[in-house]
């Protein structure tokens, strides 16, 4: 049985929850608190934080760290509803997103907002800082309006169908939406994409979290909204 050790409001747990439900694997979900993880936990391996999965394969059982190699370890693992094209530039389009929401979106938004809201609430650091959200913001309005042309030329972010790349975006869009941080008034294509991708089986036990201390908006469930 395969176990996965991850905690809820965080991109790239997300992102590994979504894919591994996309490619219908059965999984034991196992929350870790990344600021106080256990000395268990610790020893799975050397990065010691979320998400970890471990597989049982014939021989024994392996452990995976890291969002990428687990994402490409489920996608490669069954052929069934395959998560990248087989054209050649959608299969690297949707890699090159994985990659700019683990580094440039990570870096100008969620470690900003993020940060902010959940990591100083979880650690009792108090109140989020008004300058330091507003530069988050404004970062998050730049990484909107670029993925706004990219879905006014296409069907899905990287190209003709749903592939890592929406889940990756989706992972991260799920946090900051979570948190009401989205205006979804401002940004109809984003919204219409979205509302395609919550709409997704994978999608629903991501709706269904809850987090002692936060309070998803209303919207936040609905299909509809």
């Amino acid at each position: 049985m395969r176990a996965l050790y991850h905690y809820p409001l965080h991109p790239a747990s997300r992102q590994v929850r979504i894919t591994l439900a996309e490619k219908k694997l059965k999984v034991r979900e196992e929350i870790i608190d990344p600021w106080n993880p256990n000395d268990d936990f610790l020893g799975l391996s050397a990065e010691g934080a979320p998400p970890i999965l471990m597989d049982t394969v014939p021989g024994g059982t392996i452990t995976i760290s890291g969002v990428r190699a687990i994402c490409e370890y489920a996608n490669d693992g069954s052929t069934r509803h395959p998560l990248l094209s087989d054209d050649p530039f959608e299969r690297a389009e949707a890699r090159r997103l994985c990659e700019w929401f683990s580094v440039r979106f990570s870096e100008d938004v969620d470690a900003l907002i993020l940060a902010e809201k959940v990591e100083k609430n979880v650690l009792s650091l108090g109140p989020p800082d008004p300058a330091t959200l507003r530069i988050g913001r404004e970062q998050l309005g730049l990484h909107l309006t670029y993925f706004t042309d990219l879905l006014s030329q296409r069907d899905w972010l990287a190209g003709r169908r749903y592939s890592l790349g929406d889940i990756a975006a989706a992972a991260h869009i799920s946090c900051l939406d979570f948190l009401g941080e989205i205006p979804w008034r401002n940004w109809p294509a984003i919204k219409d994409w979205y509302q395609k991708v919550k709409s997704r089986p994978s999608m629903q036990p991501i709706l269904n979290d809850r987090m002692a201390g936060f309070r998803a908006p209303r919207h936040y469930t609905d299909l509809d909204f």
